[in-house]
């Protein structure tokens, strides 16, 4: 499929064109991930981690609220419970930081009920205030004062003549919003008549070319380009797969699917069945109906009931029922599954994601995994992830991209949190390291200091 004004051949050909004109803003609808500011260095607005939430050494778990007793299997890092990173503080002034509606994890605390089990568990018990839910930032909002036709000014000056102004075009992308960046694409076609992402990749190529362009394909598009990519030609990128189907919200997700029938005319199901098989392909198509439950309120009997039921389908028995944790984890909401996980610790003594290491294995383990560690906490799921793509010798380029540009404004001010925390360094730290020139003057204009 081409589309107007993007060569089939030549350039960059792994991107193979943007939706047309006068369709740039469509995804996500503006304003979707609308934030606050980010609050400026050195402020205190957003809270120290709670000392239950803490990182011991590998091995070893939380002293409370985590997994205690179990040793980590395949060295992944914990994932703290307690009252969930980046709660914001008791009382009026929150810091300016609330969670987007469509982000809402699993903030409310630890499903500990006194004398439970053995008492009568409460069924349902309401979560936590609106005020009280954990909340998550970008580090990119939108430009103040915002004017398209002068961005577009800027960056056809930064591409006209011999060479090419890296640092004035890193200027502009890293400090808008995608919307922004939709309206300056119009904006370059209007005043100029040439394509915007046409020029670019004349003038870039490369690990920056891949970045910058993945900045201006609006969110939705990038996601579902992402999944075309993962499952075009031959091999299946499935950890692709797992990162985006089983991290959306529903309404991401609805988007993605859409997207990916409207822009490459096809159904992501059918090639999701042609690429993947078994427990795994089960499990991905459970994902892309976007029906996961996201009611907040935590019915903690119902979490005992998916907790035992769980049990009996793994650990209880001989074999595996795949099929109970596959409904189990593709339809409950994310906080309902943190207490569901709370709740097996004590009936099992062993906390799930080890079952779920010692009942399953490849890809359909690593998505069963990845959906309870976005219960438990989705910004140290991304910050692992950042962590192995650039960990040992070379770099995963596009899963470090893909990340920093999907996260940088949703949460990604949590996830470089929870990457400290986790790692004893800082993902800018790691970054200059393991990257140079203009792609790493840009990852760090986008991540911040």
């Amino acid at each position: 499929m081409s589309y107007p004004g993007y060569p089939p051949s030549g350039g960059y050909p792994a991107f193979p064109g943007y939706p047309p004109t006068g369709q740039e803003s469509v995804y996500p609808p503006a304003g979707q991930y609308s934030c606050p500011a980010v609050p400026p260095a050195g402020g205190g607005a957003y809270p120290a981690a709670p000392p239950n939430a803490g990182y011991p050494a590998p091995g070893g778990y939380p002293a409370s609220g985590g997994y205690p007793g179990v040793s980590q299997a395949g060295g992944m890092p914990p994932y703290p419970g307690g009252p969930g990173f980046g709660m914001p503080p008791a009382g009026p002034g929150l810091g300016g930081y609330m969670q987007p509606s469509a982000q809402n994890y699993a903030g409310a605390g630890p499903a500990q009920i006194p004398g439970f089990p053995g008492g009568q568990a409460p069924s349902p018990v309401p979560g936590p205030p609106a005020a009280m839910v954990q909340c998550t930032q970008g580090t990119i909002q939108a430009a103040p004062n915002f004017n398209a036709e002068r961005d577009a000014e800027i960056l056809r000056k930064a591409m006209k003549g011999f060479g090419t102004d890296e640092q004035a075009i890193i200027n502009v992308v890293a400090n808008r919003s995608n919307d922004q960046r939709q309206k300056i694409k119009a904006a370059f076609k209007t005043m100029y008549g040439k394509d915007l992402i046409k020029d670019l990749k004349s003038e870039l190529s490369g690990n920056i070319e891949e970045l910058i362009l993945a900045l201006f394909m609006p969110s939705t598009y990038y996601d579902a380009w992402s999944l075309r990519h993962a499952m075009k030609g031959a091999g299946t990128q499935e950890r692709v797969l797992i990162e985006i189907l089983c991290t959306r919200t529903n309404q991401e997700i609805r988007e993605i699917v859409n997207c990916y029938k409207s822009e490459f005319g096809r159904d992501i199901e059918q090639d999701i069945r042609a690429d993947t098989s078994g427990h795994f392909e089960r499990l991905l198509i459970s994902m892309c109906q976007g029906n996961r439950d996201e009611n907040q309120t935590v019915d903690y009997q119902k979490a005992q009931d998916d907790a035992q039921r769980l049990y009996q389908a793994g650990e209880g028995k001989l074999g595996t029922d795949e099929s109970c944790f596959n409904m189990v984890l593709a339809t409950r909401s994310f906080p309902q599954l943190k207490a569901t996980v709370e709740a097996y610790s004590r009936i099992a003594n062993r906390d799930l994601l080890s079952s779920i290491d010692r009942e399953f294995s490849g890809n359909v383990e690593r998505g069963l995994k990845t959906i309870l560690q976005c219960a438990l906490n989705r910004p140290a799921f991304f910050a692992e992830r950042l962590y192995h793509s650039m960990k040992g010798a070379g770099t995963d380029d596009s899963t470090l991209i893909r990340i920093i540009v999907t996260r940088s404004e949703i949460d990604l001010v949590q996830v470089k949190q929870m990457f400290t925390q986790m790692y004893q360094k800082t993902l800018a730290t790691m970054i200059a390291s393991d990257t140079s020139g203009d792609y790493r003057r840009l990852l760090l204009a986008i991540v911040g200091q």
